[in-house]
C-alpha cells in the first residue's frame, strides 16, 4: 500500500514511476472516474486499467534528427536505437521526443530508452516484453497484421459495450507512424498519448544553427592562433 496522491483508496500497483534511462516500459495503473449517471440517480461505478508504455520507435523521430553525434540509428527492424559508446550526453533527444520517453542517465549524463531487443531480433528473437507478457497483451509482428488484430479486437470490445475503445495511430501526424501501436479506452493523454505528437523542428533547427555557430567560431579561433607565433606575430 502507497501514500500516492491521485489514488482514491492510496493503493497503487505501479511499481516503477515513469519511463526512463533505467525502466523502458512502464506499467502505468490507470483510474477513472465518471459522472453520475443519467437523472444523477445512478450510482457512481469506478473503472480502472492498466497501461503499458514505451519508446514509440517512430518513423519520423524526433531524438533521431536531434541528435548531432550519429549515437542514434535507425536499424534495419525498423527500431529507433541509441548507441552508448557514442552518445556525448548533450540532451537534444530528450528534449526532442514528442513522448517524453527518452532520458539522460543520472551517472553519466548518456541518452538510453528501449532498444526495440536489437540484439534479441538480431538472432531472430521477438522483444522481450512480447514474450514474458502472460496474457500477450503486448504483441510483436508485422504492422499490417498487428492492424488487422487491433482492428478485430476493438470490434470485440465495443460489442460488449466499451464504446470509448480506439485504437491510437499517429500516422497522420509530424512522427509520420510508430512502430508501437495501441488500444487504449478514454482519453489517450491519460496513457501518456498525446492526441497530436508533434517532432519540434523548430527547436531542432535552432539547436542546429547554434551548433553550426559555435563550430565556425571555434574554427576561426583555430586558425587565428595558427597563423599567430609565440610573440604574437603572423606567420
Amino acid at each position: 500500500m502507497h501514500r500516492l496522491q491521485g489514488l482514491r483508496g492510496r493503493i497503487s500497483y505501479d511499481n516503477t514511476g515513469a519511463v526512463g534511462a533505467q525502466t523502458w516500459r512502464h506499467v502505468k495503473f490507470v483510474e477513472q472516474t465518471p459522472e453520475p449517471g443519467f437523472g444523477g440517480n445512478a450510482p457512481e461505478m469506478n473503472s480502472w486499467s492498466f497501461s503499458s508504455d514505451v519508446c514509440k520507435h517512430c518513423e519520423n523521430a524526433g531524438c533521431l534528427e536531434a541528435c548531432p553525434t550519429g549515437a542514434i540509428v535507425r536499424t534495419e527492424f525498423g527500431g529507433v536505437f541509441v548507441q552508448p559508446d557514442i552518445c556525448n550526453g548533450c540532451g537534444y533527444c530528450v528534449v526532442a521526443c514528442p513522448f517524453g520517453v527518452v532520458e539522460r542517465h543520472e551517472s553519466d549524463g548518456r541518452a538510453f530508452k528501449c532498444t526495440f531487443c536489437y540484439d534479441r531480433q538480431k538472432v531472430g528473437l521477438k522483444p522481450a516484453c512480447a514474450k514474458a507478457c502472460p496474457t500477450e497483451s503486448i504483441k510483436f509482428g508485422e504492422i499490417g497484421e498487428l492492424r488487422q488484430d487491433a482492428e478485430k479486437r476493438i470490434a470485440q470490445l465495443k460489442d460488449r459495450g466499451m464504446q470509448d475503445i480506439q485504437f491510437y495511430d499517429a500516422s497522420d501526424t509530424s512522427v509520420g507512424g510508430t512502430h508501437a501501436m495501441f488500444i487504449v479506452r478514454g482519453d489517450p493523454r491519460q496513457y501518456n498519448l498525446p492526441p497530436n505528437p508533434e517532432v519540434p523542428t523548430v527547436y531542432l533547427q535552432k539547436a542546429w544553427r547554434s551548433s553550426a555557430i559555435g563550430a565556425l567560431m571555434l574554427l576561426g579561433g583555430a586558425i587565428a592562433a595558427f597563423m599567430m607565433d609565440g610573440n604574437g606575430r603572423r606567420g
